[in-house]
């Protein structure tokens, strides 16, 4: 019995802690009905987690919030000299610091961070890399600061695109890269589905990826500072693997990059409609390169006759082997899709005869 009792004071404690940065104020009354026990039976533990420094509390009753406490802290500067190897700085600071958090968390953490590393060593042309990481009793945060370019601004230039936000829905995309001797672009797309949280500031727009939520959102912003500044968060017991995501973008048996989600509202500037040819011809740059395409509209409310027509009926027909496949469309994003695709030219039937 006293086990039982043991195991169940586990459970709460566990809910708290991973639904309380969405809860911070009404955790208690959350907790309190999801295992049918009294607000008062959730005090308790609240109070224990608080002594024990895992949460901290402000205000007071049936006001009071409370937040995580970080646990542990670490924070070191690199110099971008020749000399620095990311995989040097993962088993010298990075893992001894996490600890004996679960093997696919570690797993996790140790591709995500290697490849920002890298990205900022070679991509960056700044000097410097500076690292902080807190650790909760829920998650663990970090962020990497390299005073470059600016990674927008790198695959503006490259690219030759007219604006970084056009930057922001190329690097979405997948498979890009500003030096494909060296690398295959794949670093950031697979980054940013592995992670809880996903964010990159960097000149004057902040790329947001949240898992669960929108597939991406664009911020923009006054400040032109150069740099690249990448946030990243991850629940410290996430069932997720690298190999349940990378098999999702692969085919199967395939083991190749062959699939993506491109974000459809992305390619919206501002206040605008996505109506155009111009506006499709820019969602679909380079995504040839993959087999399936996943178009997400959310967040989409409505599109142009020629805008769906240039994508489902023109570049389908010229691409009759890859697969277009539109997701979380509105009824009348549905529609005009649907309206589109009734004028594309099918592939001759196939003879069974002889089968």
């Amino acid at each position: 019995m006293t086990k039982l009792v043991r195991e169940r004071g586990e459970d709460v404690r566990r809910f708290i802690v991973e639904n309380l940065e969405k809860h911070p104020r009404n955790i208690a009354t959350l907790t309190a009905s999801n295992f049918n026990i009294t607000r008062q039976a959730v005090s308790r533990h609240l109070q224990n987690l608080t002594a024990e420094g895992a949460l901290s509390a402000s205000g007071k009753t049936r006001n009071k919030a409370y937040r995580l406490c970080p646990l542990s802290e670490f924070e070191e500067s690199y110099r971008i000299d020749g000399n620095l190897e990311e995989h040097d700085v993962w088993l010298k600071d990075i893992k001894p610091f996490l600890g004996n958090l679960p093997h696919n968390v570690m797993e996790i953490w140790n591709y995500c961070v290697t490849e920002m590393i890298n990205n900022a060593i070679d991509h960056s042309e700044g000097s410097s890399i500076f690292l902080h990481i807190t650790k909760t009793a829920a998650n663990t945060q970090m962020s990497l600061l390299d005073n470059g370019i600016g990674i927008f601004k790198k695959i503006q230039d490259a690219l030759r695109l007219g604006d970084e936000r056009h930057a922001i829905l190329e690097l979405c995309k997948g498979k890009l890269t500003t030096d494909p001797e060296k690398h295959t672009g794949q670093g950031i797309f697979f980054t940013s589905r592995l992670l809880d949280s996903f964010d990159i500031l960097s000149g004057g727009v902040y790329l947001s990826h949240v898992k669960g939520e929108e597939e991406d959102w664009i911020l923009e912003r006054e400040g032109k500072d150069s740099g690249t500044t990448i946030f990243m968060k991850l629940n410290n017991h996430t069932a997720q693997t690298c190999n349940k995501v990378f098999d999702f973008y692969s085919g199967g048996d395939n083991y190749g990059f062959i699939k993506t989600v491109v974000p459809v509202k992305l390619a919206q500037y501002g206040n605008e409609s996505l109506v155009s040819r111009s506006q499709a011809k820019r969602l679909l740059a380079r995504v040839d390169r993959f087999e399936t395409v996943i178009f997400d509209f959310n967040g989409v409310d409505m599109i142009g006759q020629a805008f769906a027509d240039e994508i489902f009926r023109v570049f389908a027909n010229q691409h009759p082997s890859m697969h277009l496949v539109p997701t979380k469309a509105s009824p009348e994003v549905t529609r005009t899709i649907a309206a589109a695709r009734s004028e594309r030219v099918l592939p001759p039937p196939i003879d069974l005869s002889n089968l």
